[in-house]
């Protein structure tokens, strides 16, 4: 009987004991999800506060960039819709000039000025202020002479579009529209470049600023000069010169004016001392931006070629403007992904150059979401802001559905672009657009609009399969890239083209003495 109760007392015994060891598993259980669970939220509140602290960082360059590129473009946009309402010859001719030969020189020295981004955000990155003054220095010479060079492409542009087959109404108003330009590019050379140069060092409010007040200025201008003083296209064209100097001068102020303290210690012939490396870079980036801006412009050239070619042309620069004009938001979110992979390239930060480029491409994404359902809903509204012109008007709508496509596709290969100038990487990018946009893009447009009969759409279509091709390779080519050692090659660079500044050489003159 006693060994029977001590039986059952040791059962009771083992069966607490076994009670307790499981209120202490699961005790145990409960502290360990709750402390897994407590991580989990500290990794995302972490994971939160990283995504705002780099998007404040890229719109504190992106949003500055975004409003000047927007109203630096909107001043030839608004050009050409008081051109479009003189004369529907004159349209196709600013058309035709403005998306072949502006864009032609305008892609070369955009292209070529993208090396003084590369080199101004890296050396700002490295806190080398003062070299970035100097590379400033070294574009403006290198992309005066290389414009200087390219000018008779203004001077004989009436011979060209001829000699392309334009018809001859329309290659006459586009030779006489080319004239006006050449004051126009000049000053291209001077505001890229200084853009860049400030935007790399995060000082592009001002450009923003005075952007914005010459693009409210710039609309009652061109009535002035068009309509009040019945000037015409010399009017319209007159505004546009005065517009975009009034944006340079105000620039020179800044610059020149103290504002920069750091980085512009006054002109030094230490930028012409060696210039050849920068050059080589320089020719390597305006290749790339060429043959990605050039490919819009053989587009319109194309469309030439087509039945009806006024309206052609006209139909298809219209929606070319309108997608060039969104394209200048991501143009300045483009601007910050060079300043954010350059800076932190120069700081020797791969992981923080491979965070931002994440954050980059899901910003930019949502922005050129928003802008391709808003073409999708007005697409059939959109000509009447240029043109009276029925057909074109109608052209234009056909077109509503390709161009929303377009500008979804916005939101994606211009950002990889902006990494690979910022990494310096123009050189395989440049390979990637010439496969892409002429391997396959010009072909397949050329083969939609003539055989297939689909004209002006069966161009842009083509467009769009050398864009979806050109964002497939960028995104490969940004995933594959060992950023670890684009930091070690982004040092190399900086070493090889540092300069001492005047403060270094009195320092080194005092301790030798």
């Amino acid at each position: 009987m006693d060994l029977v109760d001590m039986t059952d007392d040791g059962y009771l015994a083992l069966s607490y004991i076994g009670h307790v060891e499981k209120l202490e598993e699961m005790e145990n259980d409960s502290v360990r999800e709750s402390l897994l669970s407590t991580t989990s939220a500290e990794h995302k509140s972490e994971l939160k506060g990283r995504i705002i602290e780099e998007s404040k960082k890229i719109w504190r360059v992106a949003l500055p960039s975004i409003v000047a590129r927007v109203t630096s473009f909107g001043i030839i946009v608004v050009t050409q819709t008081f051109v479009g309402h003189i004369s529907s010859v004159d349209l196709a001719g600013y058309a035709l000039c403005q998306s072949l030969t502006v864009r032609f020189v305008n892609g070369i020295l955009l292209g070529m000025s993208s090396a003084t981004e590369t080199l101004c955000g890296q050396a700002f990155g490295a806190k080398q202020y003062h070299m970035m003054g100097i590379f400033l220095q070294r574009s403006w010479l290198v992309d005066l002479i290389t414009l200087t060079i390219f000018l008779p492409v203004f001077i004989f542009s009436t011979q060209i579009y001829k000699l392309l087959g334009q018809e001859e109404g329309v290659a006459k108003s586009a030779g006489y529209i080319s004239l006006w330009f050449v004051p126009f590019v000049y000053g291209l050379v001077f505001a890229i470049t200084i853009q860049m140069y400030l935007q790399a060092q995060q000082k592009n409010r001002v450009i923003a600023w005075i952007s914005l007040l010459r693009f409210v200025i710039h609309i009652p201008l061109s009535w002035l000069f068009v309509y009040v003083m019945n000037w015409g296209i010399n009017g319209a064209m007159g505004a546009l010169i005065i517009s975009s100097w009034s944006l340079i001068f105000g620039e020179f102020v800044y610059v020149f004016g103290g504002w920069c303290p750091d980085s512009w210690r006054g002109f030094s012939l230490a930028a012409v001392k060696d210039i050849f490396p920068v050059v080589k870079l320089s020719i390597s980036s305006g290749f790339m931006m060429c043959l990605e801006l050039w490919y819009y412009a053989i587009l319109v050239l194309l469309a030439g070629y087509m039945k009806k070619a006024e309206v052609s042309i006209s139909a298809f620069s219209i929606c070319l403007n309108v997608f060039a004009w969104e394209f200048m938001i991501s143009l300045g979110i483009t601007g910050a992904a060079i300043v954010r992979v350059a800076n932190e390239l120069g700081r020797g930060d791969a992981k923080a150059t491979k965070f931002s480029i994440k954050v980059l491409i899901c910003t930019s994404v949502l922005i050129t979401l928003f802008f391709c359902i808003l073409c999708l809903v007005y697409g059939d509204k959109l000509g009447y802001l240029f043109t009276e012109d029925e057909e074109v008007v109608q052209s234009v709508s056909d077109l509503s559905v390709p161009l929303s496509v377009s500008v979804l596709l916005n939101g994606i290969y211009p950002v990889l672009s902006g990494v690979a100038i910022g990494a310096g990487l123009q050189t395989k990018v440049a390979i990637i657009n010439l496969f892409c946009f002429y391997g396959i893009g010009v072909p397949i447009g050329a083969l939609l609009g003539y055989v297939t009969q689909l004209q002006v759409k069966g161009i842009w279509l083509g467009m769009i399969g050398g864009v979806v091709t050109e964002t497939i390779a960028l995104s490969f080519m940004t995933c594959r890239t060992n950023w670890d050692q684009e930091v070690l090659k982004t040092e190399a660079r900086l070493k090889r083209w540092y300069l001492e500044s005047s403060n270094e050489n009195k320092q080194s003159d005092s301790d030798h003495s």
